[in-house]
């Protein structure tokens, strides 16, 4: 028996495959996938709008430079924006909101209820809504105002949606939203439904002239009698990050201390004034010719706010800065939010006549809480103010008393009693149910924090508002003679100012 031997052949169509090529593969292929997962990340994050800025794009009436990050940060940011815009508001495992008992028993229980009355200022509420009094607020109007809008906020059954149009100045735009919910949180199942369109620029824009025929609401920080803009509170009463300036009245209750180191007789008796005259602003760049003390009696000094972020702001405290009787208020390229802070101080505040005002300066009384200086002389006004108050010293400390009160009455209480009455009289003229747009995304303090940086958050958690365990303060009635006499009073104790210094110049001379 002859013995077979078998030899295999290799096949020709079956070459042997490397045994490091199949890891290769598999590794280039994930590779591949994961470049195409980033691009595509950084493409869904580039779309992706958010209240900290991001991909909003500058306001097209104020330009001013994009947030920007670096390449080693943008894949952990794109995490980041992702996480917060998109996780933070469905998944939150928030418990459930207590409800104080007089919003729970009904709008009876809170009308029979003892209310304070709140401060007369908060009759303009009535007099910015007048516009449209008798046609209300359509779709239309609130359409209309989005063409000059930064963002739209509507609240929805006690959520808060915002859509984002345009880039706010630095962190104006978180904060003010950041109000928004802390109003929700205070006083909760008590907002309406609404749909509002808001800018976070300085100047109005909405001309009474020119739409005059079709006034189109827009909320800002400011207003004046030739604008229909409605002012709202500012960013800064929640805490401003880039000029170290808290929540206000943690930074009232410092600055009103700081206001006590010295008597007035040991105050400095001349006027004080300290900023940015670099912001086009024709009244501090003609108050800067004021900086002379025995010619004026004015001390002016130029804040550099880039070198003051360097040395840690220790020379920016606005606490220290209540050593002079006077202190002067000069509007910056439209108001300033600075005036709060200057009436705390206790000094007679100096109000150089401004163009714009916010929602609370409507309510100082000249000679009663401020002393008004003219833009025309101001130099001599300034001049005069000084030399008034230091031959009448128990006048002016009286009138720089009153005009810290008043701004103690400002608490947190009453800006979010005002933000409640300003949205629950506009949300009545409202002849329309609002409808959260697809673009429209869900804000939650949660989400809001996600996104702040280190400086923001801390003073975000520090103004958190706290559950009210009373209801609102009561809203005063129209009455559109009372306002209209205010009004006249306050222009004719300005004019006798006026008449009273051009004596005083004549007699000089």
């Amino acid at each position: 028996m002859g013995l077979r031997l078998r030899i295999r052949l290799p096949h020709k169509s079956s070459p042997r495959t490397p045994t490091y090529l199949l890891p290769c593969v598999l590794a280039l292929s994930f590779f591949s996938f994961t470049a195409l997962l980033v691009e595509q990340v950084d493409d869904f994050v580039a779309q992706t709008k958010t209240p900290a800025g991001h991909n909003l794009e500058p306001t097209p009436w104020h330009l001013f430079p994009r947030k920007s990050f670096s390449e080693a940060t943008r894949h952990s940011q794109a995490y980041r924006i992702i996480q917060c815009s998109y996780f933070s508001c469905p998944y939150n495992a928030g418990g459930k909101t207590e409800t104080p008992r007089w919003v729970s028993s009904g709008s009876a229980h809170l009308r029979n209820r003892q209310q304070h009355q709140c401060p007369d200022f908060f009759r303009w509420i009535h007099r910015d809504l007048e516009p449209w009094s008798k046609t209300g607020v359509t779709e239309k109007h609130v359409e209309g105002a989005k063409a000059y809008a930064a963002f739209r906020v509507l609240i929805l059954s006690g959520k808060l949606y915002v859509d984002l149009y345009y880039a706010c100045v630095q962190s104006r735009m978180m904060f003010t939203i950041w109000g928004f919910l802390q109003l929700l949180k205070k006083y909760p199942g008590l907002v309406p439904d609404v749909d509002m369109m808001f800018d976070c620029m300085d100047k109005p824009i909405i001309n009474r002239t020119e739409h005059r025929s079709f006034p189109v609401p827009l909320f800002r920080y400011c207003t004046n009698d030739v604008h229909f803009d409605i002012p709202f509170p500012d960013w800064s009463f929640w805490g401003w990050s880039e000029t170290n300036i808290r929540p206000w009245e943690e930074e009232f209750g410092d600055i009103k201390q700081g206001s006590r180191r010295r008597s007035w007789d040991n105050k400095i008796p001349r006027a004080y004034w300290k900023g940015n005259p670099d912001v086009e602003s024709p009244v501090r760049l003609e108050l800067l010719k004021c900086n002379h003390s025995r010619r004026w009696g004015a001390q002016i000094m130029r804040q550099n706010w880039v070198e003051e972020a360097k040395a840690g702001f220790e020379q920016s405290k606005l606490s220290n800065q209540c050593n002079h009787r006077y202190k002067i208020y000069a509007e910056g390229y439209a108001w300033s939010v600075s005036l709060k802070y200057i009436l705390s101080c206790g000094s007679m505040t100096l109000i150089i006549t401004p163009e714009y005002e916010d929602f609370f300066s409507r309510g100082l009384v000249p000679k009663e809480n401020y002393w008004p200086v003219s833009p025309t002389d101001l130099c001599r006004s300034i001049k005069n103010a000084v030399d008034w108050g230091n031959a009448s010293p128990s006048k002016a400390e009286a009138i720089g008393r009153r005009g810290q009160g008043y701004m103690e009455s400002i608490s947190m209480n009453r800006v979010y009693d005002y933000m409640f009455h300003l949205i629950n009289e506009y949300s009545r003229l409202q002849t329309f149910n609002p409808r959260k747009p697809s673009s429209a995304k869900e804000v939650c303090p949660e989400s809001l924090l996600c996104f702040a940086e280190q400086k923001e958050r801390e003073l975000l958690e520090k103004s958190t508002a706290e559950l009210s365990r009373d209801p609102p303060c009561k809203l005063p009635e129209v009455d559109s003679e009372l306002m209209e006499r205010w009004i006249q009073r306050k222009k004719k104790t300005i004019e006798d100012v006026r008449s009273m210094e051009m004596m005083r110049t004549e007699g000089s001379t």
